[in-house]
């Protein structure tokens, strides 16, 4: 071939690598002009599923669930004295996810807080279990934490095989002043993870959580204001919630005083409130300490508070195992805002009002 074709050859291979370039160049900047336009990014700005909100640079958010109920630790349930001579020692509730309170003998309350994945250092003070107690722990496949038991809780407790840790036999607590009284049995999560490895109790738990949470903080749609909440259990005992409208919870008072943790100083509070009527009457008790009898399966009526709103409710609950379903007034189950829900277990004579 002489130098003149070997001149036009290259001339042609030139061009060909020219046109491709161009093409190639051409293809980059379109796709870059379309994601300009269209305000597109390459990939998002994740967190651990840890109920972190994460988002992309576009400013969307994107909810991983609760942060109130995380991890895979099995959930503890502790029973908690709610005599008025306790009042001055409870610590560690603003911890619990979950808590119940629920009347007792002479119209008196008693509170159960259920933790999971936290550590608070001082918990208390603990008492004793009731049968209708067990309920709740099973459904949320708790251990359960108490000192002492009524005949009847003992001998459920035994026939329904439940993980429980009792002060009467396992030592998981500390005194504190005044050391005569029994309202003064505190514990840790230190001392109730000790006893779990002693007892071999299984400490992990895939179950989800018995409520399922809304993937951002929801008002109540039509629902009545109700900046204050009022429930009567009986003579004995009157709680009442104050919505804190910066804060976006409620806050919890007892027989009108500020309920308040004796280490922090800090008000209890919650961003959901529960409000449902049982029926309850006195138990058959062989030793005539007017034990009662609360009748928590089945069906019934109450309020559901949150966000400074309230509405009508009802529930089911169709063993003493299964979970206890929340219903709206259209018959959906109610979703829950992230934060700390009281379910209070009112007796069907008692009351409740808001304002």
């Amino acid at each position: 071939m002489d130098k003149k074709t070997w001149f036009k050859v290259g001339i042609a291979f030139a061009a060909v690598v020219l046109m491709c370039t161009g093409i190639i160049v051409g293809a980059y900047s379109a796709k870059n002009k379309k994601a300009n336009s269209d305000d597109l990014v390459s990939g998002d700005i994740s967190g651990e599923i840890s109920g972190e909100i994460s988002g992309d640079e576009s400013g969307e958010q994107e909810y991983l669930g609760p942060n109130i109920f995380s991890g895979d630790k099995r959930p503890i349930a502790v029973m908690i004295d709610n005599e008025k001579p306790a009042w001055v020692n409870h610590g560690g509730l603003n911890s619990a996810y979950m808590l119940y309170e629920f009347i007792i003998e002479g119209g008196e309350t008693r509170i159960m807080a259920f933790f999971k994945n936290v550590a608070p250092d001082y918990i208390g003070p603990v008492r004793s279990a009731r049968h209708y107690f067990l309920d709740y722990a099973m459904e949320h496949d708790a251990i359960f934490v108490h000192f002492g038991w009524s005949p009847l809780a003992e001998s459920n407790i035994k026939t329904l095989g439940i993980n429980n840790i009792n002060g009467i036999y396992d030592t998981f607590f500390w005194r504190v002043a005044p050391l005569s009284s029994y309202h003064n049995a505190i514990t840790n999560m230190s001392k109730i993870a000790q006893q779990i490895a002693n007892k071999k109790y299984r400490d992990t738990s895939d179950k989800d959580c018995i409520i399922s949470y809304n993937q951002y903080d929801t008002d109540i749609e039509g629902g009545q204001v109700a900046n204050t909440i009022k429930i009567k259990y009986s003579a004995t005992q009157n709680v009442s919630y104050q919505y804190d409208a910066e804060k976006k919870v409620y806050l919890r008072s007892m027989r009108g005083q500020a309920h308040k943790d004796s280490q922090t100083g800090e008000q209890y509070y919650a961003k959901n409130i529960v409000m449902i009527y049982v029926k309850d009457e006195l138990l058959d008790d062989p030793e005539d300490k007017g034990r009662r009898n609360l009748y928590n399966t089945g069906a019934g009526d109450g309020f559901y508070a949150t966000n400074g709103k309230v509405e009508r409710i009802t529930w089911k609950k169709f063993s003493r195992s299964d979970r206890t379903i929340y219903y709206n007034q259209a018959g959906e189950e109610i979703t829950f805002n992230d934060g700390i829900t009281w379910v209070q277990v009112v007796p069907t004579n008692g009351t409740v009002s808001f304002e």
